[in-house]
């Protein structure tokens, strides 16, 4: 029986938004699925247990951050990352690329706050070449090379179910041919990805330490349509993707990434499915749902949490419980949510536990927000098998 599957389920007819099922050898993801960060092999303030207990699907964890600490050699001696960290459903590694932009010119969120001025490059990052990504360790400082066939490897020791290839994922302040030259050397990487991936040449047949793994493909060209567009047929005429993935610069607003991703969207067919890196705030996933994205990931919910905020149905989509305003509220942050922390705990004992820095409050807020975040996605999936998804949205916020 074939490991992997993708199928579509229902169509919306007013969008391009779809459900699907996912198939992994550790199990199904109905789709759209919202795909939380455990980096370091941990969810931030939160157990695996909690997060499956709050209806969690998928896990996803970094390449560059696992070859540095603790070593994929380690979690592939525990038979894998699901069960280094006693994890056993479908799980999905980067590759590592994301850490070659972020060392050298810091995160997606500066730059969908606007600031077009590029950062000093961190003494980390001492060059990418064609070979790959050489660089420091934040760790001790020793030197790295990080190459497409060194990270396909590191993936296979990881062991998740779902990896993508090794790419640069260029900032927006670069101009065209900077973008153009990343991009091509991304597609060559990717063809080495592909090459030490495919070693039996059959994706459903490549073992890493937990078994049968599937590759994705990452679509780059920044801003710049006519890029993109060489990427997408790059990519969808390669024939060595399971998934793909959209990466690399979706401009430096809102309103430009959600104009980058619909036109990405509108050229991919059914084939494969799709997910957007690093992108997942509720707003975000209502309008990017409606052009056929089945996936996201985005640290915003745990990370939110750690600051004291909880999500909830607003335009707004937070309120921070340190706010004084919430010292005597006796009520839970959604009377109508059924999570644990609502259905237990009050507004004004979150906020004592902020406000007396308990590490409690961290824990409890965390695990609201990632409540939330599967019970928007669940209702999301059923709008769409209903087809009512712009119903849908306007009664979610109203609820």
């Amino acid at each position: 029986m074939n490991s992997f599957n993708w199928q579509i389920t229902k169509h919306s007819s007013t969008s391009r938004a779809r459900t699907g099922i996912l198939t992994t050898p550790h199990g199904q993801i109905n789709t759209p699925a919202f795909i939380f960060c455990g980096t370091k092999a941990a969810l931030k303030s939160c157990s695996v247990t909690q997060a499956k207990e709050n209806n969690a699907q998928i896990i996803l964890s970094n390449t560059y951050h696992l070859m540095l600490q603790p070593g994929s050699k380690i979690i592939a001696e525990h038979g894998g990352l699901h069960k280094f960290m006693n994890w056993d459903g479908p799980m999905l590694t980067d590759s590592g690329g994301f850490q070659i932009f972020s060392l050298g010119h810091g995160s997606v969120a500066d730059e969908i706050k606007g600031s077009k001025t590029p950062k000093p490059k961190s003494k980390l990052l001492i060059k990418v070449t064609e070979e790959g990504a050489l660089f420091k360790s934040y760790i001790d400082g020793v030197t790295h090379l990080l190459t497409p066939e060194k990270s396909i490897k590191i993936q296979r020791n990881i062991g998740a179910d779902l990896i993508l290839v090794f790419d640069e994922c260029t900032p927006f302040h670069v101009d065209k041919k900077y973008t153009a030259d990343s991009m091509y050397r991304s597609h060559r990487w990717s063809k080495r990805s592909a090459n030490r991936f495919e070693i039996n040449k059959d994706f459903n047949k490549c073992e890493g330490s937990a078994g049968p793994q599937s590759l994705y493909g990452i679509i780059q060209g920044g801003i710049y349509e006519d890029l993109r567009d060489e990427s997408i047929e790059f990519n969808i005429n390669s024939g060595n993707f399971f998934g793909l993935a959209i990466g690399g610069s979706l401009g430096s607003s809102k309103a430009q990434m959600y104009q980058i991703v619909e036109y990405i969207a509108s050229k991919l067919n059914n084939k494969h499915p799709v997910h957007l890196l690093g992108i997942g705030e509720p707003l975000d996933i209502w309008s990017l749902v409606k052009w056929g994205i089945d996936t996201f990931d985005c640290v915003s919910p745990t990370r939110l949490a750690r600051h004291g905020s909880a999500l909830i149905k607003t335009k707004f989509g937070k309120i921070n419980i340190k706010n004084s305003i919430y010292k005597e509220n006796l009520n839970p942050i959604d009377i109508n949510c059924n999570c644990s922390t609502c259905s237990n705990y009050s507004l004004s004992y979150l906020h004592h536990l902020f406000k007396s820095e308990e590490l409690l409050g961290l824990q409890l807020i965390t695990s609201h927000n990632i409540f939330f975040m599967n019970a928007l996605m669940s209702y999301i999936r059923k709008a769409i098998n209903e087809d009512n998804l712009l119903k849908a949205e306007k009664i979610w916020y109203e609820s």
